[in-house]
């Protein structure tokens, strides 16, 4: 199983010199790739969670890494498709991938919260029936474009070609998140693989990468190829308990976090990446930047692969 690591995007650690230091130490300590995700607003009165108050630009973020690294995988979890046309994020990903040198990875969302949408001018209604037909217009946009116009029940491609091509034969692996049966049926169905929110019952993981790997199955698709990647939502020090009084996993220390990793991949996970930018300390905007900084290096020292 792969290790990665969030990349500092969110709150005091998510400074330029920061990023670009833990994007370089990541890549030394052999992590095998660096996250970042995407909020656009914070609604007025919401109490949304600390690691929302403050987010750089997943692309423009990773872009800036792929600037001070050679090797690790630079994967954005996710970019809600509803917010961007397809064209221009094939465009954006296809030009990261040849900065990059073919490094790039893609997860997609549709979107939860309406006053995004309002924002984005993006419309709410049949946004997982979006998903297919978009991920297909991207892989189309990569493959160079189309000789005659390409139309579809939502997105259309003219006649034309977008240049450069990705470095990746056929583009970004394209990587799906939800939790909801048909978002993992339908991951099954056109993904090249699953990313879990932060959100997820990490205890029940299996039974859901099972629903990608039966509809994968019988699409006729090789479950065995998909990846099925956890972000690990990691609360180092004192465990952690949930709802039902058991320590949440890649809570505790860093022995306990390590042996989780162990235990995800044993149930089908192929990639965890330790996400600190959800642990108060580091990605809330209102720590010290100094002490934000500091526990987060030392987390990647502790839990490097």
């Amino acid at each position: 199983m792969d290790i990665g690591f969030g990349a500092p995007v969110s709150g005091a650690w998510a400074t330029p010199e920061n990023l670009a230091a833990v994007a370089s130490a990541a890549e030394t300590a052999g992590y095998h790739s660096l996250w970042s995700f995407q909020r656009l607003l914070v609604p007025a009165g919401s109490g949304m969670d600390p690691v929302y108050q403050s987010v750089l630009d997943p692309m423009a973020a990773l872009s800036f890494a792929a600037a001070v690294t050679s090797r690790i995988r630079l994967g954005v979890a996710v970019i809600n498709l509803p917010f961007v046309s397809p064209g221009y994020l094939a465009k954006q990903a296809a030009s990261l991938d040849v900065l990059s040198g073919g490094r790039h990875d893609l997860a997609l969302g549709i979107g939860w919260m309406p006053e995004e949408f309002a924002l984005a001018g993006a419309d709410m209604t049949r946004r997982g029936a979006r998903a297919a037909e978009y991920v297909q217009t991207l892989r189309t946009l990569w493959a160079g474009g189309a000789d005659s116009p390409v139309r579809g029940a939502f997105y259309e491609v003219p006649a034309g070609a977008q240049l450069p091509r990705p470095v990746q034969p056929g583009g970004p692996p394209v990587l799906l998140g939800g939790m909801a049966r048909p978002a993992l049926q339908r991951i099954g169905r056109i993904a090249d693989g699953w990313v879990t929110s932060s959100r997820t019952d990490l205890s029940k993981v299996d039974t859901l990468i099972g629903v990608v790997r039966e509809s994968a199955a019988a699409a006729g698709r090789d479950p065995d190829k998909l990846r099925y990647i956890c972000r690990g939502v990691v609360r180092a020090g004192a465990p952690v308990t949930g709802p039902d009084g058991q320590r949440l996993l890649l809570s505790g220390s860093y022995d306990q976090i390590r042996a989780d990793a162990q235990r995800l991949g044993e149930l089908g996970v192929t990639e965890v990446f330790y996400d600190l930018n959800w642990d108060p300390l580091v990605g809330s905007p209102d720590v010290p930047q100094v002490a934000a900084i500091e526990r987060g290096r030392e987390l990647l020292a502790a839990l490097a692969p």
